[in-house]
């Protein structure tokens, strides 16, 4: 879909109350439940009081927004966040989130300023961290937070206990993981005042911020705490960035700074700004869950509640939980989607009377759509079972379709013989038939209705049933006429009889052929929605499994490359240490033909399921053929 909303101003997405408890705010999430596009979501966290919500309004493309504020008082309490059209990625919408200031010490809560800290990084796609002066040993301890990620946000669920070994490797596997599901990282330095400069060497913002995450040699405690900050971005954050802005005016205009005008701020500043702004724009991207599933502004709502729910409850936030969480709530929508568009498709196509080979038409046409439809707004439907709730929530319906068609046939044969059959009936009034050669006379007007009627077009389904049960009633009328025909001799009488007997006997033989074509055609449906529904589950696991193959690879290149510049300067043991879990990485990224074992036993499962499916609609095909026979 392409919808977005237009929104005027932020609202509050994660309210912080007074009580230091979280919720969300149900007018946020009723703004992101109708947004179905892709949604890219930067959050811009840092100190209270150093710009943040400035950098916001301009990514906004706005020059107020978020409030910016005059005064040491932090504004932005709990989490806001602006909807507006993504500028260079169309059909996508820019999701800004604008969190409360770290470090307030009107809150004095680290605790709080923890989950703030973690929730930007669970939402978004790009995380922009704002601080001022210079990145050095006082500003990477502002950023403690960071060393506390693994203890407030978890990859895996903890389904089994921990091997009697004590074996740890689930552990560090889960460690090695973060970087495949974290978002990209901005440093934003406001205020920078120095050269860029190393050793009397230019260097680029982003070397700064290198040389700046560099490493310490030795073991002691205080080289440890001065490593721990660093080794944390790098092992979380491979792909950084660093943008460094002047001061953007004179001091005494900054308390103006959203009603100064663009003429009235330093040039470098804002030169600054238009390439941070034009690297969010197109260097950030679609928000993403474990898995590689894009998300959606509804997603996003869902992920916000979830994950707010769960620290409200005192528990942590977990990758996958809430992935599980989510995929049932859209793999539910996305059968409702599925038989929406399969319903309205076929009430909008089909007109009662239908002939049997057009109603299959229009059915296999809007079933093939509401399949696919599913299986673009679904994922992680490993077993099948939703996609199976919707073939059988199909099949339901087009049941009653068939019902429709089939009472419509009958009323429409029933109204025109009815109308065919005035003739006959005015004749028999009359006593036309009551005379030597009557019978004859009624032969020849009963066989011209037949005819008629046959010829008729639009009749549906039920046409030689309705006929078979029309000329089961005139059987008594015709033996009236045939015994009071004095022309005829009685073995001519019985002849006739015999002729009438077998007339209605082959009558029959249509109307069960008739009736055994709808079931085999039925059932032919049936089995072409089976084969359309392995075809597509295979096509969306293997989809997801290359997904995640290409998440494994992308963490396997940054530790490669985190690896290597450890090795460069040095930190031998430190890159020795990592090779464990590249060579798990990269054997789960070279796992080619090994994806299709995993998916067998999953399509397996699904086919016993509608395999279930089909030999029910067998049994009762069979059943209502044995119960016309009797």
């Amino acid at each position: 879909a392409s919808n977005t909303v237009l929104m005027e101003t932020p609202v509050c997405l994660i309210e912080n109350g007074q009580d230091g408890k979280f919720c969300v705010n149900p007018i946020a999430l009723e703004i992101l439940n109708q947004i179905s596009q892709h949604v890219v979501v930067v959050s811009v966290v840092g100190l209270y009081r150093t710009g943040k919500s400035y950098l916001m309004n301009k990514l906004s493309g706005k020059k107020r927004g978020f409030a910016l504020g005059s005064t040491i008082q932090s504004h932005t309490k709990g989490i806001w966040m602006w909807c507006v059209p993504h500028p260079s990625k169309p059909d996508h919408t820019l999701v800004l989130l604008d969190t409360e200031g770290l470090g307030d010490v009107e809150k004095g809560d680290q605790k709080n300023d923890c989950w703030i800290f973690a929730l930007a990084i669970l939402l978004s796609s790009t995380l922009v961290y704002n601080s001022r002066g210079t990145i050095d040993n006082n500003a990477l301890e502002n950023l403690q937070y960071v060393t506390e990620l693994t203890d407030l946000i978890k990859v895996k669920s903890p389904r089994d206990p921990k091997p009697a070994s004590g074996d740890d490797d689930d552990e560090d596997e889960e460690d090695s993981q973060y970087v495949r599901y974290f978002p990209n990282f901005v440093w934003a330095v406001r205020d920078f005042t120095l050269e860029l400069k190393i050793e009397g060497r230019p260097v680029t913002e982003d070397e700064y911020l290198e040389h700046a995450l560099s490493l310490k040699k030795g073991t002691n405690r205080k080289v440890s705490d001065y490593n721990l900050p660093r080794q944390c971005i790098r092992n979380f954050f491979p792909l950084r960035r660093c943008f460094v802005f002047g001061s953007p005016a004179a001091p005494d205009a900054m308390t103006r700074l959203e009603t100064l005008d663009e003429r009235d701020l330093s040039a470098s500043f804002l030169e600054a700004t238009q390439r941070f702004c034009q690297h969010v724009f197109n260097q950030s991207p679609v928000k993403t869950i474990k898995g590689g599933h894009p998300v959606s502004g509804r997603m996003l709502g869902i992920l916000a509640s979830t994950y707010v729910g769960t620290i409200s409850s005192g528990d942590v936030p977990c990758l996958e939980n809430a992935v599980l969480t989510m995929a049932q709530i859209e793999n539910q929508a996305a059968v409702q989607e599925g038989i929406k568009v399969y319903k309205e498709g076929m009430d909008k196509a089909v007109t009662f009377p239908a002939s049997l080979e057009g109603l299959s038409q229009q059915h296999r046409h809007w079933e093939k759509l509401a399949l696919e439809r599913f299986a673009s707004k679904s994922f992680k439907d490993e077993s099948g079972q939703h996609m199976s709730d919707l073939g059988e929530k199909i099949a339901e319906y087009y049941d009653c379709i068939l019902m429709r068609n089939e009472e419509a046939s009958i009323n429409t044969c029933h109204v025109l013989l009815a109308e065919l059959s005035t003739p006959i009936a005015k004749k028999l009034e009359e006593g036309f038939y009551a005379k030597p050669g009557g019978y004859k006379l009624y032969c020849k007007d009963r066989d011209a209705l037949v005819a008629q009627f046959r010829a008729e077009p639009n009749k549906g389904v039920k046409a030689e049933e309705v006929l078979e049960q029309s000329l089961k009633e005139k059987e008594v009328e015709a033996n009236t006429i045939l015994r009071a025909d004095e022309e005829l001799t009685e073995k001519e009488k019985q002849i006739a009889e015999q002729h009438e007997r077998a007339a209605l006997a082959e009558q029959q033989r249509k109307a069960q052929e008739e009736q055994r074509l709808e079931m085999e055609q039925v059932l032919q449906d049936e089995r072409g929605r089976h084969q359309e529904q392995m075809q597509l589950a295979q096509k969306k696991l293997e989809q997801e499994l290359e997904n995640c193959r290409v998440e494994a690879e992308r963490a396997l290149e940054s530790k490669l490359k985190e690896q290597e510049q450890l090795q460069r300067k040095g930190f031998e043991d430190q890159a020795a240490a990592m090779t464990r879990e590249i060579g798990r990485l990269k054997e789960e990224a070279s796992k080619g033909s090994s994806w299709k074992d995993f998916i067998k036993p999953v399509l397996s499962t699904a086919a016993d399921i509608v395999s279930t499916i089909y030999e029910y609609k067998t049994l009762k095909m069979s059943l209502l053929a044995g119960k016309h026979k009797t």
